[in-house]
């Protein structure tokens, strides 16, 4: 969100964009790494459009949010949020940079998410569980009872 911002403020929309865009590559292509592979630059994507597209960010991280909680799939959640950010920030009338930022954003997710979209057409993609059952490995201990002496 920074560098779109800083882009922003030093020049337009494009060069938020472009600043935003270059983030964007090397969270998902970390210098440090080495160019391995990193994340698949959905929080980017976020922040970037926070800052150069602030009502259709929010529009699809409500999206996001709605997708993940009716299925508890953070990557369904995900493929709907991205997808849903072109057509707000369209309705929104964002100039053409944010436009086409955000189509070539949801692009790129869909294709970085193609390993989960195999998994859940397989039935194998993890669901994210939001509550801890009991018993079960990683839940907090009962709370020890104090006796007086």
């Amino acid at each position: 969100m920074a560098a779109a911002l800083l882009g922003r403020w030093l020049g337009d929309d494009l060069i938020g964009v472009l600043a935003g865009v270059a983030a964007m590559v090397g969270h998902w292509r970390p210098l440090f790494l080495g160019f391995a592979r990193g994340g698949k630059t959905v929080a980017t994507t976020g922040g970037v459009a926070l800052a150069v597209a602030l009502f259709p960010a929010l529009a699809a991280a409500g999206i996001w949010i709605v997708v993940f909680l009716a299925t508890r799939y953070a990557s369904v959640a995900s493929l709907a949020g991205a997808l849903a950010l072109p057509v707000f920030a369209l309705f929104f009338g964002s100039s053409w940079p944010v436009i086409a930022f955000t189509a070539g954003a949801a692009v790129a997710i869909v294709i970085l998410h193609r390993t989960n979209i195999a998994r859940l057409v397989a039935g194998e993609e993890h669901r994210i569980a939001l509550r801890r059952r009991p018993g079960r490995l990683g839940s907090s201990p009962a709370p020890l009872e104090s006796k007086r002496i």
